[in-house]
């Protein structure tokens, strides 16, 4: 059999099951979030996005049969390109202007900024210290890494999206938990970050990012709060989620007499909030898109999508512990702390968790840029796994 063969052979196939069943729920989400809508630039979005994971197919058999010793070596290259991109951007959404608009495409290169940086602290840790023995020590690991983490990050912070700042921070911190740096120096970066956090909050963040947060802490206190302003969005977040019920207020509806409805009159009809334009159609397919399937499947759906990230985020523990070298196990690693921040805040800012941030839900959420994102990491998770016994 050909080398080429045996690399699709020996490829993790649970993990291609798992991905392929979230990608699908994400599909079937996002056309059951816009079938009825009277946006009609919306009603597209479900075969948008089966496009984009087609393109994101082909990045992640690219990225899987390709050893992932020759793919780090694009990490600095990519990273100064990234930081370029990051100090062009020229179109603002959602308040935020991190997107770059070139003729008829629009995307958002902080994503393509948070996979070189990965690529290049694998390099630096994994590589690094077999070609300069310096490098072994913990103190010279930080301080060459924690500029890479701060460039971006302060950039992405100005722009101003606090989010995707803050999964550089756990990128880095799961970077020097793997990486074998000195468990004292991991306390005083996370002491350190405690003393900066109250002054990152006043003199850092937008006045409409502290009204999320004191917001958020007015409902968990059951405080008075704005509901028809902040609390509109997280208020009925909250009621569409907690009338769902086990089964979902869809399956419901199904069950009832005249159910059916017609497409563009669903909202005389409908009992579903998301239907009914209280949370907005355009982030019910994105940063809400787990308000859409909690509320629509109720609390079994939420649960089934819930075991498919933990059964996810399993395999590449496993993956990230089989790997044959540092190399391997700090690009996996780094994976799983974007994975499962990016999930802990999508679905924590719908239950009320954590202040509304507007990560999207990886795999799920509507989205170009971060599906090739996330396809190609995965790719290269695989890659690891694939070229395991490799020497």
């Amino acid at each position: 059999m050909t080398p080429l063969f045996l690399k699709i052979l020996g490829m993790n196939w649970l993990l291609i099951l798992v991905t392929s069943v979230l990608l699908t729920m994400g599909v079937y989400s996002i056309h059951e979030a816009t079938e009825y809508s009277s946006i009609q630039s919306l009603n597209s979005k479900w075969y948008d996005q089966i496009k984009w994971i087609c393109i994101g197919i082909f990045f992640y058999f690219a990225a899987t049969l390709i050893d992932y010793k020759w793919i780090i070596w694009g990490a600095l290259p990519a990273y100064l390109v990234s930081i370029t991109l990051l100090l062009s951007t020229n179109t603002e959404l959602s308040g935020a202007e991190s997107w770059i608009t070139i003729g008829p495409i629009t995307f958002q290169p902080s994503q393509l900024a948070i996979i070189s940086r990965i690529l290049l602290l694998a390099v630096i840790y994994g590589e690094g210290p077999k070609k300069f023995a310096l490098l072994n020590k913990s103190f010279i690991k930080i301080l060459i890494t924690a500029p890479i983490t701060a460039v971006p990050c302060f950039i992405i912070l100005i722009e101003p999206d606090f989010g995707s700042s803050m999964a550089w921070i756990v990128i880095f911190m799961t970077a020097l938990f793997i990486g074998k740096v000195l468990f004292r120096y991991i306390i005083v970066i996370i002491q350190f970050g405690m003393i900066i956090l109250p002054i990152l909050y006043f003199f850092g963040l937008k006045d409409y990012q502290k009204e999320r947060i004191e917001t958020w802490l007015n409902m968990l206190y059951e405080k008075p709060v704005d509901e028809q302003g902040a609390a509109w969005v997280p208020k009925h977040n909250m009621i569409a989620i907690g009338s769902a019920g086990f089964i979902g207020k869809a399956n419901e509806q199904k069950t009832l007499p005249n159910s059916n409805l017609q497409k563009g009159n669903s909202n005389q009809n409908s009992n579903l909030v998301t239907e009914m334009g209280f949370v907005p159609p355009n982030v019910a397919i994105n940063d809400f898109i787990f308000v859409t399937i909690a509320e629509r499947q109720g609390f079994r759906g939420a649960s089934i999508l819930l075991a498919g990230f933990a059964s996810l985020l399993l395999i590449l523990i496993y993956i990230c512990y089989s790997s044959k070298d540092m190399t391997g196990r700090i690009l996996v690693g780094g994976y799983i702390g974007l994975l499962f921040f990016h999930v802990f805040m999508n679905v924590g800012m719908c239950v009320l968790l954590v202040p509304i941030t507007g990560l999207p839900l990886p795999l799920i959420s509507y989205g170009g840029t971060f599906i090739l994102m996330m396809l190609f990491m995965l790719g290269l998770c695989q890659s690891v796994w694939v070229h395991r016994f490799k020497s």
